[in-house]
């Protein structure tokens, strides 16, 4: 039985396949989309650089000027390789099943995951509108082009063969690799556990420190009475947002994030008329279902009181074999709901998906990129091809508005743990149909002129207005508060009137509240326990600490590595926390949100774990007293800087993850980077910094040239209008011409 899992394991999870008939007739798929003639005269692929300029400013932020969005969608390619190598390449390559060819066998079982969604893509992308298709087929020539003039940047195979479809295919949607191994772990649990997969979606929260900020200020709540927007994601510095201006006369004209490897994956920008931010919202858009085997027939199952037969599909990768090809050939089994997962025990377990298939996402993303109201920017997101997050915006009109997005299905049974599988025995016992966008959690122009969002429920986007912590819907997700968003409504949920400057200074802040919350508890503990002169000592620096991780702020770093202690976790060999009973007097209450968790559960306990960090701190350091900067750093090519910023596990607004580097200092890898805040005149004003810069390359002077702005919470001044970014220029090109 273990190794007939271990083989649905890999036929399954790895590459969910279901054919295209199957996915198009799935339960609860919305249909869209028409087809329109291409337009004549387009240049050949190879000569778009004709109708494109790249202007690159200050910290080489680069400013398309394209004369359609071919040509745009060429220019954003060439850039994401000028500055990211083959990693764009690459990204395609792996999302249509093609990586095995060109990197060899280690690629396989991703290649066959990616299968799936490139038949969905062939299949659908005649449905496309010819707008998007135009983006995503001088995507392709971008990064073709670019192979052909840089051979050498890629491996000896590389073929300069790429498509609309190929990009396309990064945009379609699937099941969540996460819960099938969830389920399945359940019924045969792994040996060691499986480290997160950070890239089972594009926001995915499996690092508590990953997620993002985000607030939204009325006209009535700032200086200059225009609307504000300020977006901040958390996500690891290897996630690749690069920030670009991309314009077409009369079509385009936005900032923003374009992530590495595609044109669309915009989590948050603006235009003339409007901006949005998005976050991460808890939701569950897949639901596994048990089916009964028909005992009489083989490969077929009782559904709606008939036997309904799976169907079966072989599939081929082709991968390198030293100088050669080779080729191998799995199965995969799949029914109209979904495909097959496991197969045991009389049981069928299939993965039923909001959304299965969706391809229409970076048609979503263009609509909204060119909305110039929030009714055309609601329409576009009544399209419920961005299946996931919550998305907060501000408008030039002075609006702002909320909305806890997900194509969340209406579920005709009670919400089940993912280690559940729901017996269906015929359509009466699957979800059909989706919460409609309009019932949605959504909050639009509240009292107190502010929304913000830390990753927490709906529930408290703004409390000025009645909180009602009961759900519309049973999968709605349930109220929680973290100490960042208890925070983040300490600073905004006020009548403070905000300027821009204001605004990027306040989201720079280095308090971390769970000290706030337990500080006084633990001198009293230690002072109890008969604590060593060091200890004494110690304390007595925590008690003058002042709650922040400042660069120069000392008791930062000896507070939290007595909460890693009290809190369960022995560095490095378990990260395992305890839970919140065990470490607070008062755990988090609905009834009493924004107090509460406070105080320590088992003081003997924190007494004892901050002997420990004293110790532990004298060892690592050399002295207790060591500053949050001395040990905390940004590190990017020859910059080597204090920085200031936490967890979530403090309570810390301003997020950073980090590693620990040989020579015992940490050195920021994950949480804020990426920062941008805009305020919504006649035109748009806005500052930004990229804590790890425009490229991935050392060599280039685009590599570490804000690194040491973002550690001090400096920003640059965006440059937005074709006025100012000709001011700004220090380089002009036609990406792709030959000199």
């Amino acid at each position: 039985m273990k190794n007939h899992w271990k083989s649905t394991f890999l036929l399954c999870v790895t590459f969910l396949w279901i054919v295209s008939n199957s996915v198009v007739g799935s339960l609860g798929q919305e249909s869209t989309g028409k087809s329109s003639a291409l337009p004549t005269g387009r240049l050949p692929a190879r000569e778009l650089w004709r109708q494109v300029e790249v202007i690159r400013t200050a910290h080489g932020v680069p400013h398309i000027r394209a004369e359609n969005l071919r040509a745009a969608g060429y220019a954003l390619a060439w850039l994401q390789s000028e500055d990211y190598g083959q990693q764009t390449a690459l990204r395609l390559l792996g999302a249509n099943g093609r990586a095995a060819m060109m990197l060899g066998s280690d690629s396989i079982d991703s290649d066959f995951a990616a299968l799936r969604n490139r038949s969905r893509a062939i299949e659908t992308y005649h449905l496309l509108d010819q707008e998007t298709r135009d983006v995503y087929e001088g995507f392709a020539a971008g990064v073709n082009r670019y192979i052909e003039l840089n051979p050498t940047e890629f491996p000896p195979n590389m073929q300069a063969d790429f498509s609309g479809v190929d990009v396309a295919t990064l945009d379609v949607s699937g099941p969540s690799a996460a819960k099938i191994r969830t389920f399945l772990n359940s019924l045969n649990p792994p040996s060691t556990p499986a480290r997160p997969d950070s890239t089972d979606n594009d926001e995915g929260e499996q690092n508590p420190d990953d997620g993002s900020n985000t607030w939204a200020f009325a006209p009535s709540r700032t200086k200059s009475g225009k609307a504000i927007l300020m977006r901040n994601p958390h996500l690891s510095w290897t996630a690749g947002y690069y920030e670009a201006h991309l314009t077409v006369p009369g079509v385009v004209d936005f900032y923003g994030d374009f992530r590495i490897g595609g044109p669309f994956a915009v989590i948050g920008g603006f235009n003339r008329d409007l901006g949005w931010s998005t976050t991460n919202n808890r939701n569950d858009l897949d639901q596994i279902y048990s089916l009964d085997v028909d005992p009489k027939l083989a490969d077929h199952y009782l559904f709606d009181g008939g036997s309904m037969p799976l169907k079966r599909e072989l599939l081929t990768v082709t991968f390198r074999n030293g100088d050669g090809l080779s080729t191998v050939t799995r199965e995969a089994w799949s029914t109209p709901l979904g495909p097959v997962i496991h197969r045991a025990d009389g049981k069928i377990y299939v993965i039923k998906t909001a959304k299965d298939g969706e391809f229409r996402a970076g048609e979503q993303f263009l609509r909204m990129m060119r909305a110039k109201s929030l009714d055309q920017w609601k329409d576009a997101m009544r399209m419920r091809a961005r299946l996931t997050s919550n998305f907060t915006y501000a408008d030039r009109a002075g609006n702002i508005f909320f909305v806890w997005n997900a194509a969340l299905p209406l579920l005709p049974h009670p919400p089940v743990a993912d280690t559940v599988a729901q017996p269906a025995r015929g359509t009466r016992d699957v979800w059909t149909l989706y919460v409609p966008f309009d019932a949605l959690p959504q909050f639009l122009n509240p009292l107190g002129g502010y929304l913000h969002n830390e990753n927490s429920s709906p529930h408290f986007t703004n409390v000025r207005m009645p909180i009602n912590t009961v759900n519309a819907f049973p999968n709605f997700e349930q109220p929680s508060l973290s100490l960042r968003s208890q925070l983040a409504l300490e600073l905004v949920g006020g009548d403070e009137k905000f300027s821009l400057e204001d605004v990027i200074r306040l989201q720079t802040t280095y308090r971390t509240l769970l000290a706030d919350r337990v500080k006084t508890e633990l001198i009293a503990a230690v002072k109890a326990a008969n604590p060593s002169p060091d200890e004494k000592a110690a304390i007595a620096l925590i008690g003058k600490w002042d709650n922040t991780a400042a660069h120069d702020s000392r008791g930062a770093v000896l507070f939290q590595l007595w909460w890693t202690h009290y809190s369960g976790i022995r560095l490095p060999e378990v990260r395992t926390t305890l839970p919140d009973v065990q470490r607070y007097a008062k755990v988090w209450s609905v009834a009493d949100p924004m107090n509460t968790p406070r105080g320590l559960a088992d003081p003997d306990r924190a007494a004892e774990s901050f002997k420990w960090a004293v110790a532990e701190t004298m060892r690592l350091y050399g002295k207790w007293d060591v500053a949050w900067g001395e040990v905390h750093r940004v590190r990017r090519g020859k910059v080597d800087v204090p920085v200031g910023g936490c967890g979530n596990d403090l309570g810390c607004f301003r997020i950073l993850g980090f590693t620990r580097e040989d020579d015992g200092k940490l050195v920021a890898t994950s949480g804020d980077a990426w920062i941008l805040a805009v305020e919504f005149g006649d035109t748009p004003r806005a500052y930004s910094v990229l804590a790890y810069g425009q490229s991935r390359r050392p060599e280039s002077p685009y590599h570490a040239d804000q690194a040491a702005m973002f550690a001090k919470g400096e920003f640059k001044r965006v440059a937005f209008t074709e006025a100012d970014v000709n001011a700004q220029a220090v380089v002009r090109y036609r990406p792709g011409q030959k000199r």
